[in-house]
């Protein structure tokens, strides 16, 4: 095993976990704080997310000799920032969690599940996705009417970044956001103690469990996760020439999730974009070595984790405008392919319309979310539109 190790990919390992990172803490403090989160809730998640995948992509590269990176839910994450509060507050949001977590770990064991998400047409997921992510999307554009001394320097960073290396964007976003914390926000003493701490407050939360979280939340944080993480995690892998026990896979980080959510953890999955990273000629010569730098990734969001505390103080004192801004930036890259995807059949277009519209407006209807009805509406359009033309 150790001698498949190389510098190549203990390279790549540790700059895919940093971008992974930096892309997108801002996103999952967003939802986290959406659901009614405290900050020492909010910390406690974040921390036990980075932990769960940093964990996962040391075990699961391990076992399989595969660069199969794991990461927590991004446009899962997006999809909790964009939803409303619950009756019940944070604690029936971690109900949810426990029950999407429950929902990915069965379709490992049920391929039927899997198959449910599969039948759902492609631009149809696309356009949820794309409605879920929409509104952080609009954040920059906001802060920079609202704030726009705070958020031009960190928009110009990312543009900077863009046009020197697109996975650069991100973390540079990052550094010119801490320098905005540092030399335009005055940060209160008690975040500075806060952001001192190596571990945050463990903070358990007694789940509430309820249908219209289950409807409302946990089905379609399963979906996103399952469209929008899993699913293209599966083909960076396979695209590469690797062999992917999709089953086994999704058993495992179902499992993790299931462990993390309790303490108010976002499910983790197969990553997309850091594997493509890891399973390219970037990670080394020999593609039997590739799974060294998915490895060398989970072991620095271990270390990534204990920074949990620091990152949720700073986060907490930061400019509500400022810190969504950070976070809709990570996310345009991943909004403009799901709209492209969406919209990419001439002769269906009105399905993934009236998911993305639904989806976006932020609707409910008898107490269930958008994300749900624009799911149910748009497939429906989209069979009956499909079976009339045939």
């Amino acid at each position: 095993m150790f001698q498949d190790i190389s510098l190549r990919a203990i390279y790549i390992g540790a700059l895919a976990a940093f971008v992974g990172y930096a892309a997108s803490f801002a996103i999952v403090l967003a939802g986290l704080t959406a659901m009614g989160a405290s900050q020492s809730q909010a910390a406690t998640g974040l921390f036990f997310a980075t932990l769960g995948m940093g964990f996962c992509s040391i075990w699961l590269p391990a076992i399989t000799r595969t660069p199969a990176a794991v990461a927590w839910s991004t446009p899962g994450a997006a999809f909790l920032a964009a939803s409303a509060t619950l009756p019940g507050g944070f604690a029936e949001a971690v109900g949810a969690m426990i029950a999407c977590a429950l929902l990915i770990a069965l379709t490992g064991v049920i391929p039927a599940l899997g198959r449910v998400v599969a039948a759902i047409p492609k631009p149809v997921a696309n356009a949820l996705l794309a409605g879920v992510i929409l509104k952080l999307c609009l954040a920059p554009a906001l802060g920079l009417g609202s704030a726009p001394k705070l958020v031009i320097p960190v928009i110009i960073a990312w543009v900077i970044g863009l046009t020197w290396n697109r996975l650069a964007a991100m973390p540079l976003a990052v550094v010119a956001f801490l320098g905005v914390m540092i030399f335009g926000v005055e940060v209160p003493q008690v975040a500075e103690t806060e952001a001192a701490r190596f571990l945050p407050e463990m903070t358990w939360i007694a789940p509430v469990f309820s249908v219209q979280s289950v409807i409302s939340i946990a089905i379609p944080l399963y979906l996103v996760t399952m469209a929008g993480q899993n699913i293209p995690g599966f083909s960076v892998l396979e695209l590469n020439g690797y062999a992917v026990n999709r089953q086994s896979a999704l058993r495992q980080t179902g499992l993790a999730s299931l462990l993390i959510a309790p303490f108010g953890s976002v499910p983790v999955n197969m990553s997309a974009i850091t594997a493509a990273m890891m399973a390219g000629d970037d990670a080394g010569a020999d593609p039997k070595g590739r799974y060294w730098a998915a490895i060398v990734s989970g072991v620095v969001y271990v270390g990534f984790a204990f920074a949990a505390a620091a990152v949720t103080a700073l986060a907490s004192v930061a400019p509500a405008d400022l810190i969504t801004a950070v976070a809709g930036l990570a996310l345009i890259p991943a909004l403009v392919a799901a709209i492209s995807a969406a919209f990419n059949d001439p002769a269906q277009t009105e399905a993934p319309a009236m998911t993305f519209l639904i989806t976006a407006s932020g609707m409910s209807l008898f107490g269930v979310s958008g994300a749900f009805w624009g799911v149910v509406i748009g497939a429906t359009i989209w069979m009956a539109k499909r079976a009339w033309s045939q």
